[in-house]
Formats: structure tokens, sequence, C-alpha cells
């Protein structure tokens, strides 16, 4: 699977492979004009070649859980100090993605695969890939890395130069020859240059681990993983060249001196940290993978608070229902008042058609946390109660909701369905505007705005919203059409 544009992976690269360009038929009675087609062609090819290390793009989907966004906010947040930024402006986030891979892609955001943390062994290990990522974001090492790129550019732009000359004199082989060289050392020079920027990121993470009081032996093992992963794909293990980072084997060697050296190294992991770590870790499990596996993982015999989460999913997902909620009885047996597993079985019940249900564990819940997404799960159920009643406490919710979390497409169409329940037409489209917006569909954001603006009062904060989204929608629309 192709990762988002931006990657700084931590797994073993992808090698790109680039066939070679098709062959057209030319003229036979100019052979220096064929040649310079021909390394126009392959220069292309050394420019695309560039291109994919920096843009490999690919939007995988967000996995938004609020006990899990609360963790990894609580377990960066003193890695994130560390590095000089300030925690409520850093997201850590999980996408669903099965590989063992961690990025950065721009804004202060670090992008976690699910696959990740299913097999990282503790809490000390992820923070270790944390760590490594805030190095790239710190090092401003997205930004820099079109450094790298304009300096391969100028060196394949230099043997074009030099190749036309040659080609020009009636060397026809010499400047091909010439010319394939210059793509070799360009691609040689993004390469180091990768690799350069993935040691000062490991370097920068060993430094915020030693800072926040963090033993580095989680990063150590994390790179073992990886290292037995090369083994496995036979990876060449004696250099580096011609990768974008730099072997496991080869990090592992040197962040080994300076973890081993730091007063940290020995420290233990925070049990209550640990604990929640193997908490979403199985809620993540059960969530993603095919029930059976989860089943297989988590035994019925692992009467654990992790195994009763994974196998609540696992039972919601297979579609019985009262063996999840068995699951989640024994989960608020042990913590009656818990928020996440009230939660958890609050969704149970709303998505097994009982919303009336659901209702008194998702507001307690909502009291204990003040969550926008557990919010937003109580709203639904406010709302598919189908009681009138509840329509006024849909609404209130919904609202704190998306005041504290915009990018929730879900929690405004649910504020929309609660507007357009009570006849209130004019904020429903802007309701249906904002989500619109969220998801880039410019067109539809742009008529629902136009509805809104119709109906709403003028001068109010919901009137000049939706003329603000209408235009931007608006420009938006006539760029894609200009393109067109």
């Amino acid at each position: 699977m192709a990762r988002p544009a931006g990657d700084a992976p931590l797994s073993p690269p992808v090698h790109h492979r680039h066939g070679k360009p098709r062959r057209v038929i030319r003229p036979a009675n100019n052979p220096s004009g064929r040649a310079l087609r021909r390394m126009a062609r392959a220069a292309s090819m050394a420019m695309l070649a560039l291109a994919a290390f920096a843009q490999t793009g690919h939007a995988q989907s967000v996995l938004r859980d609020a006990e899990t966004e609360a963790f990894m906010a609580d377990m960066s947040a003193p890695l994130v100090k560390a590095a000089g930024m300030e925690p409520r402006n850093v997201q850590v986030l999980v996408i669903n993605d099965p590989e063992i891979n961690a990025f950065v892609a721009g804004g202060q955001y670090v992008w976690v695969h699910s696959g990740l943390i299913a097999q990282a062994d503790n809490v000390n290990q992820v923070q270790g890939v944390v760590a490594h990522e805030l190095g790239h974001i710190e090092g401003g090492h997205i930004i820099r890395s079109s450094e790298g790129i304009k300096a391969a550019t100028g060196i394949t732009l230099l043997s074009l130069i030099v190749g036309a000359a040659a080609i020009a004199a009636g060397g026809g082989e010499a400047g091909m020859g010439i010319m394939g060289l210059g793509q070799q050392a360009a691609m040689s020079s993004f390469l180091a240059f990768s690799r350069a920027q993935e040691s000062s990121a490991d370097l920068a993470g060993a430094r915020y681990l030693s800072a926040a009081g963090i033993s580095g032996k989680g990063s150590l093992e994390f790179f073992k993983k990886l290292q037995n992963q090369e083994y496995r794909l036979a990876i060449p293990q004696d250099n580096s060249y011609g990768r974008t980072h730099p072997l496991s084997g080869e990090r592992i060697n040197v962040l080994r001196e300076v973890y081993e050296v730091d007063p940290a190294w020995n420290r233990p992991v925070d049990p209550a940290l640990e604990a929640r770590f193997e908490r979403i870790k199985a809620k993540l499990v059960g969530f993603v993978s095919e029930p059976a596996q989860t089943l297989i993982k988590y035994p019925e015999s692992d009467q654990s608070i992790p195994a009763h989460y994974a196998r609540a999913y696992a039972w919601h997902k297979s579609a019985y229902p009262q063996k999840a909620l068995a699951e989640v009885d024994a989960l608020l047996k042990a913590a009656p008042h818990d928020p996440y597993f009230l939660e958890l079985e609050g969704q149970i019940l709303l998505e097994s058609g009982r919303p009336r249900e659901a209702i008194p564990p998702l507001r307690e819940a909502v009291a204990k946390t003040s969550q926008p997404l557990i919010a937003t799960l109580l709203g639904h159920a406010l709302i598919a109660s189908e009681d009138e009643a509840n329509f006024a406490e849909a609404e209130q919710v919904l609202r704190n909701a998306v005041a504290r979390d915009r990018e929730n497409p879900f929690a405004w169409y649910q504020l929309g369905v609660v507007y357009e329940r009570r006849g209130d037409t004019a904020r429903a489209a802007l309701a249906t505007a904002e989500r619109y917006a969220m998801m880039g569909q410019d067109m539809l954001a742009l008529r629902s705005a136009d509805m809104a603006v119709q109906g709403l009062k003028p001068g109010t904060v919901d009137y000049l919203r939706a003329q603000d989204i209408a235009m931007v929608s608006r420009a938006a629309v006539e760029q894609q059409r200009k393109k067109k």
C-alpha cells in the first residue's frame, strides 16, 4: 500500500522499480535527434523517480477513538515538551493500516499505523517511535525534503547539458552514458539526503527520551523488530546504499551507545500507562482484525480486562450483541463507572437497535469525560430514539461536540439531522455545508451554504459562517473549472 505524501517511514522502505520508456519508431536519418529524445524521456523518468520518493500519496482511513486519542496525548506529552513543542498543538493519530509504520506529513501531526500498535510489545516501544517522528517535525524534515530534491534535480539537469553537448558533437553513445550516470548520481544524492534525515531524527528522538526520563530500551527493541523484518525480506545487510533509511542494524549500533549510558536506561515503564496501552491495543485488535483472529489471540480462558475488551468488539462485529454485552458487563463489574466501558456499552446497544437503552450509559460517559467523540455518539442515540423530547438535548450535545472538535463529519451530519427534525432548515443546510467543506466536496458545500445564507438572519454568527463557506467553496469550484 502506498504511503501518504511526506512519508518518513520507520519500516523497511519499498524499493521502487521504474519501467523502461516504450520504444517509439522514429525516422532513421537523424540519430542525434533520436538520442536527444531518448535522453529527454530518460530525464523525465529520473524526475518521476525522485517525485515517487517525495510524494508517495495515499489517504488511509483515520481511526477516531476517544480513549485511544486521550492515551496517545498523555503518552506523548513528555516527549513533545522535550522537543520544545506545546502538547496541545501536537496530535498523535492512528490510521487503519496493517504495516508496522509511522510517519509525519506536514503540520504537527504524527500518524501511527494500527499495525505498529498491534505489533508493539509495550508502551515504551511506541514512545520510541513517536520520539523519532517528533524529530522529523522539530527538524522541519518535510519542508526540507525539497532541498534534497532540488540538489538531485540540479545534478540531473547538469548531466543533460553535458550529455547534449556530447551528442551535438557527434558522441551519441558518450552523451547517453553521461546522462545515465547523471540520473544515478541524482538518485544517490536524494537517497543520501533521506538517510541523513532519518539518522538525525533517530538522535533527536534519543534526546527527547532522555530529557523526558524515558528509557530507550523500547526504541532499540522496536528497531530489532524491523531488523528481523529485513532478514525475512532478504534485504542485504552490508550497506545502506540505494535505501531511503539506514539499515536497522546500523541504527541499533549507533543508538545503543547513546541509550545505554543514559540515566533513564533502566527506568521501568509506568505501570498505569502500560495498563492503558494494553487496553487500547486490545480494543484496536478487536476493531480492525477478523473476529476469529481476535478470539484466537484473546481466548475465553483469558479473563483480563484487555481480553474482555477485545472480545466485546469481536462479538459485536460478528453480530452477537448479547455476547458482546456480556463482555462489557465483565468490564463494568471491574470498573462500574469507567467512561470508556460505558461508551462501549452504549455503542453496542445503539448499533444493535436499542437507542433508548444506550442513552443512560452514554450520558454518564459524556459527563465524566466531555469527550466530543462520545458526545457525538450520545447525540446519535438521542436522535435515533425518535423521541422529540430528546431533540433539544441532542442539539446541545452536538453543538458542544463540534465546538470542541470541528473535524468530525459525522457530528456535523447528526447536527444537520436534528436541525431538520426540529424544522430549522437553514441551520440544517449550514451543518451540511460544514460537512461537505470538510470532505472537500466544494460544489455540494457551496449549494448548502447558499441555502443557509438565504434562511439565516443577516449579521449573525451562523450567517457569517455560511458566507465564509460559500466564498471559499465558490473560489475552489472556479479554480477547478479553470483546470478543465
